[in-house]
């Protein structure tokens, strides 16, 4: 069988053996594939580049956005706004309660709605009993 096979690749047609034109096919295909490789890691290596360009934006505008969060979170810029948009103001000493004196708003009827109440009770009064 291996003397049938060499005697095949020894046939030459026009000058050229068998072999040699195997040969030759197997260089081109092998260049092919090199070839075909080095294109695609090119283009992978673009791509690489690509995401290392987004990922630098992305990191941009996270700093940027924590600089805004930073600046928006400042207390001073919280208070001006509760202030100015909501009529909010510091809670003043006598609004404080002790907590003594919550047994006694604890004991007190449920607070209804147009009931008198004192100011500086009624917010806790309120939430103590559950009446918003």
């Amino acid at each position: 069988m291996s003397v049938a096979i060499i005697r095949l690749l020894t046939v030459r047609v026009r000058g050229v053996s068998l072999f040699e034109t195997l040969a030759f096919a197997c260089l081109v295909a092998l260049m092919l594939a090199v070839y075909l490789f080095k294109a695609g890691a090119g283009q992978e290596s673009a791509r690489i580049n690509e995401l290392n360009r987004d990922i630098l934006a992305e990191q941009r505008d996270v700093r940027r956005l924590q600089e805004e969060l930073g600046r928006l979170e400042q207390p001073a810029r919280i208070e001006q706004l509760s202030d100015r948009m909501l009529g909010l103001q510091p809670v003043r000493a006598k609004q404080e309660l002790q907590v003594a004196d919550l047994q006694a708003i604890a004991r007190r009827p449920a607070v209804s709605p147009g009931s008198p109440v004192s100011p500086a009770v009624a917010p806790v009064a309120a939430s103590v009993v559950g009446v918003h």
